[in-house]
């Protein structure tokens, strides 16, 4: 799911500024960027993010702005040395003349110095830690507004699919007549010279009639209907229990077409159903695919 949250904390003679976003992902993956004296946190940040978030590729940025005789400066002798090596590889690889990239030399660590110790404190540590959990408390009501509009479109979806499925049971009701005529013509084949065994003449013949019918499966899809709207409502992660559920769906829409089959007119309109049932399965997928 995406979302986005920022948070400023004060610490000591300066703040901490951080700042979360995410974007889609099956499973959760955490992506710090922190300066090199809050290294040390990153293993508490790491949980208390997975006690939290279950899913998303989410950007974790943490920066440190100082202020008065703390704020950062220009190490000279280390901006010196980088644009030496920058020419030096130019010349001795031919490379085209070009000026170094002041933004990614101003991101090499210790480029800017601060006044302050090298590694955090322990006020830095608990500005950063209660900082972390207040925008995650932001970034997961952000989430939750895009997740309950994203779950309304899933219940509209499923309340079409139901009504879908509706639809094609009152259609097999009429198309009974013809699901009878394609057992009989199967039981014809089988009874021609050189009948089979009774034993194995009445396998085929119930194969022939499961083969032919489509209630079983329509009952399925409409209870898996009801379940996937009852998760939608309820509490908790639901996204890796929807993406079991949505695959028996369509699995049972696939089953419906490959049943309907020389069935006539009747057969065609079953058919031209259930590919908008499994269409709508299909898109309900791809939401779930973001929900948590």
């Amino acid at each position: 799911m995406t979302g986005f949250a920022g948070v400023r904390k004060a610490a000591g003679q300066g703040e901490i500024v951080i700042t979360l976003k995410s974007v889609n992902h099956r499973g959760l993956d955490l992506h710090f960027h922190l300066p090199p004296e809050l290294d040390e946190l990153e293993s508490e940040l790491r949980a208390i993010f997975k006690s939290a978030v279950v899913r998303g590729h989410v950007q974790i940025q943490v920066a440190m702005a100082w202020s008065g005789e703390n704020a950062a400066g220009l190490n000279r002798a280390l901006m010196s040395h980088y644009v030496s090596a920058f020419r030096e590889a130019q010349r001795i690889h031919g490379l085209p003349d070009q000026q170094p990239d002041l933004n990614s030399a101003l991101r090499l660590p210790g480029m800017l110095q601060t006044g302050v110790e090298s590694e955090a404190t322990e006020e830095m540590a608990a500005a950063v830690l209660a900082g972390a959990r207040e925008a995650l408390s932001a970034f997961n009501q952000c989430r939750e507004t895009e997740g309950a509009a994203m779950a309304k479109e899933m219940r509209d979806r499923t309340a079409t699919l139901v009504g879908l499925t509706v639809r094609i049971e009152e259609i097999r009701a009429s198309a009974v007549p013809a699901f009878q005529k394609r057992l009989r013509e199967r039981l014809e084949e089988l009874l021609s010279p050189g009948a089979i065994e009774p034993q194995r003449l009445a396998q085929e013949a119930a194969l022939a009639a499961d083969r032919s019918d489509i209630a079983e499966e329509l009952v399925r899809l409409k209870t898996h209907a009801a379940q996937l709207d009852a998760m939608l409502a309820g509490e908790g992660e639901v996204g890796k229990r929807l993406d079991f559920l949505l695959q028996e769906m369509n699995r049972e829409a696939n089953t419906i077409l490959s049943k309907t089959g020389g069935l006539g007119d009747l057969g065609l309109t079953i058919t031209e159903l259930a590919l908008a049932a499994k269409s709508e399965v299909d898109k309900i997928r791809e939401q779930a695919l973001n929900l948590e």
